[in-house]
């Protein structure tokens, strides 16, 4: 064990009851510059919460290529309102080279390639300057994200991963965004409960988990950024 994963290891513990205020705290106030906020532009919570305690926050938005306009617009308004600067990555290919290599949509016939190309890699480039990463993730939104730590270590990126509202509740986050007039994607207000890239993501019905919009019907529940 590195003392990277020692320090996020210990720190899972020490933090897992703490507010997300306090646990970006400790955050910011440990790696300064070498830490960024990721957000998919369904809300901007996350970004919000780290802007209160470190103004001017890098923020990173994977731009897919496939994104619904909803959310360019609404990383479009982060960028214009918040205090946070948002850093836009983009994959090697763009849709049309993609379609000439690998034949269109390939979200189809292989979407964890698809995924790969247009999400995990251009991630894995815009996380080399940074030592940790804040994401959204919280435990209630399926059972594959059940026992996200609130502090862990990202073993496949060698960095400390970092979720502050793990803990939170859809009823948390609504009354968090109800206080501070966080921006939120519109798309949440017409049927979605999760918003990735369009071609892969329909509305949810009642009683389905919040992810069950995504890649419905293909057995895929992750797009390859949290395992």
């Amino acid at each position: 064990m590195n003392d990277l994963e020692r320090l996020a290891d210990e720190a899972g513990r020490e933090l897992e009851d703490a507010p997300a205020l306090e646990i970006l705290r400790w955050a910011t106030d440990t790696f300064g510059e070498r830490f960024c906020v990721t957000a998919s532009m369904a809300d901007a919570v996350v970004a919000h919460l780290a802007s209160r305690v470190r103004p001017g926050v890098d923020v990173i938005f994977l731009d897919t290529g496939y994104h619904f306009p909803e959310t360019i617009g609404t990383r479009d308004a982060v960028e214009a309102v918040m205090d946070v600067h948002v850093l836009t990555l983009t994959p090697r290919r763009d849709v049309a080279e993609q379609d000439a290599e690998f034949g269109p949509r390939l979200y189809e016939r292989d979407p964890d390639l698809c995924c790969r190309m247009r999400k995990v890699e251009p991630l894995a480039e815009g996380l080399a300057a940074y030592d940790a990463w804040a994401t959204g993730l919280r435990r209630d939104e399926s059972p594959t994200r059940a026992g996200t730590p609130v502090v862990g270590w990202d073993a496949r990126r060698g960095k400390v991963k970092v979720s502050p509202i793990a803990r939170w509740t859809e009823t948390d986050v609504a009354a968090y965004i109800a206080e501070h007039g966080v921006l939120v994607n519109p798309l949440l207000t017409d049927g979605y409960t999760s918003v990735g890239c369009a071609p892969c993501t329909r509305r949810t019905a009642a009683g389905e988990d919040a992810r069950a919009g995504r890649w419905a019907g293909t057995g895929k529940t992750e797009c390859g950024l949290h395992g």
